[in-house]
């Protein structure tokens, strides 16, 4: 599995950020951006992509 970013529909809520911040990083324009280096396919990852309240992360297999 990996972690899709659907383009415009992340409204900076950090949910991904504060459960996995080796893997994403909600920078000041409110953005979520997967984090080159970071196991986007690691449990934990894949957990808070899920936990994303707009649904702008998608877990893939």
């Amino acid at each position: 599995m990996s972690i899709e970013l659907i383009p415009g529909r992340c409204e900076g809520h950090g949910v991904c950020e504060a459960i996995a911040p080796e893997v994403f990083q909600v920078d000041d324009d409110g953005m979520v951006h997967l984090l080159p280096g970071g196991d986007h396919e690691d449990a934990t990852a894949l957990a808070a992509a899920r936990s994303c309240p707009v649904a702008a992360l998608r877990a893939t297999s």
